[in-house]
């Protein structure tokens, strides 16, 4: 059956009506968990890569979906008055800076590297979302506050690094540095995370399209779907609230940081 399957993405070209069905179907379901959690790209990676791109080719094609389906969650948060565009185009700024040295790592180093740090330091970031973030900010001797310092920048900065490497992530990682960090609730800082992404990715998808790695075809296809997903999820994150971002993030970690490090093995 997996054979099969695998056959079949490998050898069925892009323009058949049946590829283009997956390419939007998974794309929208991507988009969705993207919306209000994260790491949902793992999911386009492996399609991708089903589909005979390599891992460096799979990554940068799977950011046009990204930019177009956060563009437009961006502007539904900003219609809900949600959205802060101050404070997210400060934690935007470093993050693109970083993203432009990620991307640049992200044809040297291997994957496999980010992805069992990835799965090792989510589950201990997502232990410290479930905790009493004020009893937590007490412990660690930090201000919650939108207010921007150098250690803030670097942190975001830092964040960039990784989100110009691989998206799969920076999402989550975002989130939780705005709720932590910037004094934000979830859905605040789900908000930021929107507008946070559509200020990186263009700097992580030139260097990517200099390099000739985007495969624009099956990008523009998938985009469809991510934008379909997206507009869904964020209509539902709006409605539904801090209570069902909190749930969705932590069992969107949990199931991919367990899946991140058992495909080591």
């Amino acid at each position: 059956m997996i054979e099969r399957i695998g056959d079949f993405l490998m050898n069925t070209p892009w323009w058949d009506p049946s590829i283009i069905a997956v390419l939007v179907l998974v794309g929208a379901f991507v988009g969705f968990v993207n919306t209000v959690a994260g790491m949902a790209t793992v999911i386009s990676y492996g399609l991708f890569m089903a589909m005979g791109m390599p891992i460096n080719v799979a990554n940068a094609t799977s950011r046009v979906g990204v930019l177009l389906q956060f563009s437009t969650n961006s502007v539904i948060y900003r219609r809900e008055g949600l959205l802060d565009m101050g404070l997210a185009t400060r934690v935007g700024i470093p993050v693109a800076l970083g993203a432009f040295f990620g991307a640049e790592m992200a044809s040297l180093l291997p994957p496999k590297v980010m992805e069992i740090a990835t799965g090792i330091i989510l589950p201990i970031i997502v232990v410290l979302l479930l905790l009493d973030k004020r009893k937590v900010l007490e412990f660690l001797n930090i201000q919650g506050s939108p207010e921007m310092n150098f250690w803030k920048y670097l942190l975001f900065f830092i964040l960039g690094i990784y989100g110009g490497f691989t998206h799969a992530g920076i999402g989550i990682l975002v989130i939780l540095a705005s709720f932590f960090f910037l004094g934000q609730d979830l859905t605040h800082s789900n908000a930021i995370k929107q507008l946070t992404t559509v200020i990186y990715t263009p700097v992580a998808l030139v260097i990517f399209a200099i390099h000739g790695q985007i495969n624009w075809p099956v990008a523009l296809i998938y985009a469809v779907g991510n934008v379909i997903g997206g507009v869904v999820a964020s209509k539902v994150a709006i409605r539904w609230g801090e209570t069902f971002l909190r749930v969705t993030v932590t069992v969107v970690v949990a199931v991919m940081s367990f899946y991140l490090l058992w495909k080591q093995f």
